[in-house]
């Protein structure tokens, strides 16, 4: 009789602590999710050093400190423009259109200061983890414009790059816009981050031309090598660490094992997609050229991780490793074709993000069976096609009002003494090496 009088007195325990444990278990989830937003959220600001990094060691030394100033102030510009435009022009009242409103976001916790959780995660974890894509997306720009932009002019477009259009395009998914009505499947940025990037970046080249001396006469392309290729093989090792926090940071939760066991999985095949895209590039690199160019394989890392960025949560580990491959090749193949059409990138960027993040787009359905090729092809050419008209309207606008194009005689001094009045490297620039 004790005994079942213990079983009952346990179970009633049990049945009124219900609403209780399940409360308790809705905060942990909600701890949790925010942890994940900004755990992985400082991962992909690091990416920000990064690009810096890799950009710094792609340009000639003489301008190696202006790309360096250009990428820690335009992730301060992107931070300040989504707090004022971007986040809310993204995400409030979309609601399956094209845009969502003009206004200032503000954090709003109240409802989990009185214990509803259901919000899932807190306000500015969201926003923070948001914001250090868009940055993200305007570093992309800044390398390929390099060396012949005008500081002032490149951030004025970055203002508009961070405040109105990667934030349009962004709400038509992840905002609830129309093509995310349509079924179309970006994960965590193929097309909406890198893509766009990379189709900024593409306008801006063909607007303010090549470096002077990149392109000669029949076609002749010039090299210009980099300034430092440790530093650029750095900046992509930490490219490739932050990719975590991008890609899983993107399951958007972390309260349960089943998304602790999504998160891991992806971090995985993000892993497994830059080293397909490393050793395609250089096989292919030796093939065409009898040599192993490094600066191709950074890029084919690159282009590896962003080719599984649109799909890192569905594919087995060699479907990521043959994804981000055939990335690593088509970053290898589009760098000299881009030259040929006398597009100067200087850092490759745009092969590596709008080149393989189309492929990557386009292959989600290959291992998703939610998405469509033709939804996932609508997207792309939507999103390129309103990309490219807004940048060129803004680069277009720039360089006939304040001019974007520096003046010759800047670009060949460098950009590091014509627009900041200091170098890089004094100590080589001057010809003394004493420390």
């Amino acid at each position: 009789m004790r005994k079942y009088l213990g079983i009952s007195v346990i179970s009633l325990f049990c049945v009124a602590a219900a609403p209780a444990l399940a409360q308790e278990v809705s905060e942990t989830a909600y701890i949790f999710n925010s942890l994940s937003f900004l755990m992985n959220g400082f991962l992909v600001m690091w990416m920000a050093a990064g690009f810096a990094m890799l950009e710094s060691g792609l340009v000639r030394s003489k301008n190696v400190a202006t790309i360096c100033l250009k990428n820690i102030a335009l992730f301060a510009i992107a931070g300040i423009m989504y707090y004022l435009v971007g986040y809310d022009l993204m995400y409030t009242g979309v609601d399956g259109g094209f845009m969502g409103s003009f206004s200032w976001w503000g954090a709003d916790d109240s409802a989990a200061l009185a214990g509803d959780f259901s919000g899932n995660y807190a306000a500015s974890a969201d926003w923070f983890f948001q914001m250090v894509f868009v940055a993200t997306a305007a570093s992309i720009v800044s390398g390929a414009v390099a060396e012949r932009s005008k500081l002032w002019s490149f951030l004025a477009f970055t203002v508009v790059l961070t405040a109105i259009i990667y934030p349009i395009a962004g709400s038509w998914q992840w905002g609830g816009g129309w093509l995310s009505e349509m079924g179309f499947a970006d994960f965590a940025g193929s097309t909406l981050v890198h893509s766009v990037g990379g189709w900024a970046a593409l306008t801006g080249c063909l607007i303010i031309g090549a470096r002077k001396g990149k392109f000669g006469a029949g076609g002749k392309v010039t090299p210009m090598p980099g300034s430092s290729l440790p530093l650029a093989t750095l900046g992509t090792f930490i490219l490739w660490l932050g990719w975590f926090g991008f890609n899983g940071g993107s399951q958007l939760a972390m309260g349960s094992a089943a998304d602790v066991i999504a998160i891991a999985n992806i971090y995985v095949n993000t892993n497994m997609a830059a080293a397909g895209g490393v050793v395609a590039a250089m096989i292919l690199a030796q093939l065409l050229y009898k040599k192993v160019d490094l600066t191709l394989v950074l890029n084919g890392a690159i282009a590896g991780l962003v080719s599984i960025t649109a799909g890192p949560d569905t594919p087995t580990i060699l479907e990521a490793i043959l994804i981000g491959g055939v990335g690593g090749i088509l970053a290898v193949l589009a760098i000299p074709l881009f030259d040929r059409f006398k597009v100067d990138d200087v850092v490759g960027a745009i092969s590596a993000h709008l080149v393989a993040g189309i492929w990557g787009t386009i292959a989600v359905p290959l291992t998703n069976g939610d998405a469509q090729f033709g939804v996932q092809l609508l997207g792309v050419v939507s999103i390129g096609a309103f990309t490219v008209i807004a940048s060129s309207i803004v680069w277009l606008a720039i360089r006939y009002t304040v001019g974007i194009r520096a003046h010759e005689e800047d670009e060949a001094l460098g950009l590091d003494r014509s627009e900041l009045g200091l170098e890089a490297y004094p100590e080589f620039a001057s010809g003394s090496r004493s420390i």
